[in-house]
């Protein structure tokens, strides 16, 4: 049975729904213009039922709109942390980013709240390490959050759910009290933040296990960006979901029909919620790689169960971390900030 971990400072932020208008008016506003929409704003339903059939078919180079991180000052890196080794010998390791400032093992130091951080790469490529995903990881720890930046086994060659659970090992192994004492953060804060496919494994990370938010493999907090939640035949399809996508979740599930997988709901985080999980923060393009369905659904059974969430719509095509702006930023982190505590 799953415990919940209260969220006193979400009790007044209940299934908050924000559109942003343009990305360009966010752009120029920043976050200033983001305070003046953040409560009560709905995605009209006109909206949310011309988002079925407008995903595209492969996210291209201009619609990821890889953002270009600046290095944030004083942010130190401790890379290539082993935090298990596979079957075969081949070690699985993480990136460490620590604020400036962080003084773990000092005696009276504060401890921190965590955020794993979860790459995409449509669960067949991708690394910890690559300069946006380092970007990720270093402007978290700018954010005040000790961020780990975790590799996990790639599909075809490692098929579902080899990916989550290596991300599963990877947060007991973070909360373990020595390696928590090592970093300075505290067990009980962690949180999990992913973008397109890590987005996916991310929601997993939030709705699969049981017990406390704060034991185990189990994280009191997600925010993700563009993330697949309900990898279903049957959702796919009535979302509208390109083939590239269907060709790309059968791959990562290791099935040859998604009439034929049953992996598909076991890897669907839509499938996994319950009144126990989390507080999540949704953020997506409205006419992207991911169907805009897939979000707008989620956050309806986020509202249903009542959880703590928030849904922010961006115009365009932008995928993942590319819709990662200064406003967005400002909204995640102060969203992680919320839900973890600082």
């Amino acid at each position: 049975m799953k415990t919940r971990l209260p969220h006193t400072r979400f009790a007044t932020r209940r299934a908050r729904l924000l559109t942003v208008l343009t990305v360009f008016a966010v752009a120029l506003v920043g976050t200033a213009g983001l305070a003046g929409l953040q409560s009560g704003t709905t995605v009209p339903d006109a909206t949310i039922a011309a988002s079925k059939g407008t995903a595209v078919g492969a996210p291209s180079a201009s619609m990821l709109g890889i953002r270009t991180f600046a290095k944030p000052a004083g942010v130190t890196v401790t890379a290539d942390v082993v935090y298990t080794t596979e079957a075969d010998g081949t070690p699985l390791a993480l990136d460490v980013c620590s604020p400036a400032g962080s003084t773990p093992g000092t005696p009276g130091a504060a401890a921190l709240p965590a955020v794993v951080s979860i790459h995409g790469g449509s669960w067949t490529r991708g690394d910890k390490a690559n300069d946006d995903w380092r970007g990720v990881c270093e402007w978290l720890a700018s954010e005040g959050f000790v961020a780990y930046s975790v590799d996990y086994r790639l599909a075809p060659a490692s098929v579902f759910p080899a990916a989550i659970d290596d991300l599963a090992t990877a947060v007991e192994w973070i909360r373990r009290p020595d390696n928590a004492a090592r970093f300075g953060i505290d067990p009980a804060r962690i949180g999990a933040f992913g973008g397109s496919a890590g987005a996916n494994l991310a929601l997993l990370l939030g709705t699969r296990g049981s017990g406390p938010l704060t034991e185990g493999s189990r994280v009191a907090a997600v925010a993700e960006l563009s993330g697949p939640t309900d990898l279903t035949g049957q959702a796919l399809a009535t979302d509208g979901a390109s083939e590239r996508l269907q060709d790309l979740v059968l791959r990562y599930l290791g099935c040859s029909s998604l009439a034929d997988c049953p992996q598909a709901v076991a890897a669907s985080p839509a499938r996994r919620l319950d009144r126990t999980d989390p507080p999540v923060f949704i953020g997506q393009s409205d006419h992207e790689f991911i169907p805009l369905a897939q979000a707008t659904r989620f956050s309806t059974n986020l509202e249903r169960l009542g959880i703590d969430h928030e849904l922010v719509a961006v115009p365009g095509a932008v995928h993942s971390i590319g819709i990662l702006d200064e406003g967005i930023r400002a909204r995640v982190a102060a969203f992680l900030h919320g839900a973890l505590g600082h």
